[in-house]
């Protein structure tokens, strides 16, 4: 039914866990919407503002998405659940999670407005 959306913002959702595009300021502040916020896995949250300063600071970790499921909540509001795995550089352990992300469509481009990454058991 919205399979074009659908595609649309998972490009979006796997763009934004690229590391050129993490390291980037101005691909961020264009990506994530002023009004965002995050549930990080570790339980702290955070708006645009800690993401902008921290992520282009931070090693890329390895990522995989999968499972990705869309769910419009409005005309301008749509849900993406998906699975991701994630190995940090600095680790050897692979930490996985079940992800929740919230895209809002504002001056005609979606941006990401919401995130939850909730641990999980290895899928």
């Amino acid at each position: 039914m919205h399979t074009s959306l659908k595609k649309e913002l998972v490009e979006l959702e796997l763009y934004l866990l690229k590391s050129d595009v993490r390291v980037s300021v101005q691909e961020l502040d264009q990506l994530i919407h002023d009004d965002f916020l995050e549930f990080g896995g570790s339980g702290i949250s955070f708006g645009k503002k800690e993401v902008l300063r921290q992520l282009p600071q931070e090693k890329c970790p390895e990522f995989s998405a999968t499972a990705f499921e869309l769910r419009l909540l409005s005309s301008d509001v749509a849900q993406l659940v998906y699975k991701a795995s994630m190995k940090k550089p600095s680790e050897f352990i692979t930490r996985y999670s079940l992800r929740s992300s919230l895209w809002k469509q504002s001056q005609g481009r979606w941006q990401l407005i919401f995130h939850q990454g909730t641990p999980c058991e290895p899928f």
